[in-house]
């Protein structure tokens, strides 16, 4: 295996668990009400500015092309954190991961067929097995959503997987990752001032939602970027999908949670999928190739 290989692997390891952890801390922040919706959009995002904007500076090196993001990706990494901060105290965890994935991968895999790209048949089945391990997963939790938290969940979605397609193009994820960050500050600076006077803040919500922000989101988006230049669009949509599990795998280690049967037959699934996905082409293509 390259180095190459091995860096994308580890990169790709590093970006779920920021975004599980995100998930956590997500969680307790919104689900325990311990901030509202726009304030840890808000704190989030200029957590994320500040971390990212030390990190370039300590870092920068003046012989490296210094790229700068673009308004698209901010547009939609705004888009994102708002609708799904003000989607999540509406609906159910399990609801709410339901509707996010969904819309990730549709749109990811929508994008790559309009762009071309067709998927190999074990790519569709990878697919389908992941996803069908990530609605097992999420059974247990599912009720049903309000029209409003639906909507928004599903623009979270659609505005995550066109900001992940065009860091697909990234020639310096520290940089462009930093600038998108900083790019919606126009768009905070708006959110506080129709938000303000409904503000609901406490300590423990803002350490949340600092760790959300700065670590999870800021430092995970751009590993996330760095991973993505070498994965396949079909390849970054179904190993999202690991996200759920590990942060159920998180609450077995930290949180005495049990180890139930359906989350090591989902997680088999959906890493079983995973694996015909990556895998699955070349195997085929190589069968193929000895017959002949």
């Amino acid at each position: 295996m390259s180095n190459f290989s091995l860096k994308i692997i580890f990169c790709t390891s590093l970006a779920l668990l920021a975004f599980s952890g995100n998930s956590i801390l997500c969680r307790l922040a919104l689900g325990d009400n311990a901030i509202d919706a726009a304030n840890f959009t808000t704190i989030r995002l200029l957590s994320g500015i500040i971390v990212l904007m030390v990190i370039l500076k300590l870092t920068k090196n003046n012989n490296e092309l210094q790229s700068k993001g673009s308004w698209g990706a901010s547009s939609m990494l705004f888009l994102y954190a708002i609708t799904f901060s003000f989607a999540y105290i509406s609906l159910a965890t399990g609801v709410g991961a339901l509707i996010l994935f969904g819309a990730v991968q549709i749109t990811m895999i929508l994008a790559s067929l309009i762009s071309g790209n067709k998927l190999h048949c074990s790519e569709w089945i990878g697919v389908l097995v992941a996803f069908t391990g990530f609605v097992y997963l999420v059974i247990p939790s599912l009720s049903t959503p309000s029209a409003t938290g639906f909507l928004l969940m599903t623009i979270a979605g659609i505005a995550w997987g066109i900001y992940t397609l065009i860091g697909r193009g990234s020639k310096n994820p520290l940089s462009d990752t930093a600038y998108n960050f900083l790019r919606t500050l126009p768009f905070v600076a708006i959110l506080i001032v129709v938000s303000f006077q409904d503000a609901k803040l406490s300590q423990e919500g803002i350490l949340l939602t600092i760790l959300s922000g700065g670590i999870a989101s800021g430092v995970g988006y751009t590993i996330w970027y760095i991973a993505l230049g070498g994965l396949s669009v079909t390849d970054a949509a179904v190993v999202q999908l690991l996200v759920p599990v590990i942060a159920a795998i998180g609450g077995v280690l930290f949180a005495n949670e049990m180890i139930s049967l359906r989350l090591v037959l989902s997680s088999s699934m959906i890493l079983g999928g995973i694996l015909i996905v990556f895998l699955g082409r070349d195997y085929i293509d190589q069968l193929a190739s000895n017959r002949t």
